[in-house]
């Protein structure tokens, strides 16, 4: 993935099946909720989520699997149109 992550707070829920969700992340000193997770995908060192915020942005988030640290990508956000690339 090519991309400008940046580290992020990230609160995430654990469902029944005990898989954390990110519920909600830090973007410049504002707690975005995520309003919807669009999608999702793994690889062999991360996860990510492309999510829908608040503020109808859509944001790409990777987990780091090994640290267990979360960033951003902000090269793909563009909240005017909603849409990342």
């Amino acid at each position: 993935m090519i991309g400008r992550y940046f580290p992020t707070k990230v609160e995430c829920y654990a469902g029944y099946r005990g898989e954390e969700e990110p519920r909600r992340f830090a973007l410049g000193g504002r707690t975005m909720e995520i309003a919807e997770i669009l999608d999702r995908w793994l690889d062999p060192n991360h996860r990510y989520f492309k999510v829908r915020a608040d503020d109808d942005g859509i944001y790409l988030l990777r987990h780091d699997t090994n640290s267990g640290d979360w960033e951003l990508d902000v090269a793909g956000h563009d909240a005017q149109s909603g849409n990342a690339s």
